[in-house]
């Protein structure tokens, strides 16, 4: 087969479920990236990182937390997790202190100006419910079924 047949062919994919429209994950991925680039002017406005900004909603439902109770909420390992927590410390908006109990635990708690920047970002998620142009009701359906599937595929992976 010639070089142009077989670009002939494969522009015209006899099985849908190779088309890129067809990818869940790329639709994903895609709106994974547009979600990020959304947040960027948002968060610059406030000093954070998008990671930075996971580990404050965070802190902010519940102060005073462990580094692997935080890594477990946001499915990161200490190593990803640590550098963000040690950037935030150095900016002043936490503290990490080491169990009394266990000095394997390491302990995030909020300072003043970290629970300060609470006010500054009560505004974001307006901003990108906004952007979504969705109703309330429909975003968070999409985050419960987002949720769901993170959840299946973890199982498939674990099984």
């Amino acid at each position: 087969m010639t070089l142009t047949k077989k670009a002939q062919t494969l522009s015209h994919p006899s099985d849908p479920a190779l088309l890129l429209d067809n990818q869940l994950c790329f639709a994903l991925y895609s709106a994974s990236l547009a979600m990020t680039k959304l947040y960027k002017p948002l968060l610059d406005a406030i000093g954070l990182t998008y990671p930075q900004y996971l580990v404050m909603l965070v802190l902010w439902e519940q102060d005073e937390q462990t580094v692997s109770d935080i890594g477990s909420r946001l499915h990161l390992d200490s190593g990803t997790l640590t550098p963000l927590l040690k950037r935030l410390e150095t900016a002043g908006i936490v503290l990490r202190e080491r169990s009394a109990d266990d000095e394997r635990r390491v302990h995030v708690v909020l300072t003043d100006a970290g629970r300060g920047l609470k006010v500054s970002a009560a505004h974001i998620p307006g901003c990108v419910a906004g952007a979504a142009q969705q109703p309330l009701t429909e975003l968070v359906s999409l985050t419960q079924q987002v949720k769901a599937l993170r959840q299946n595929l973890a199982q498939g992976v674990a099984g």
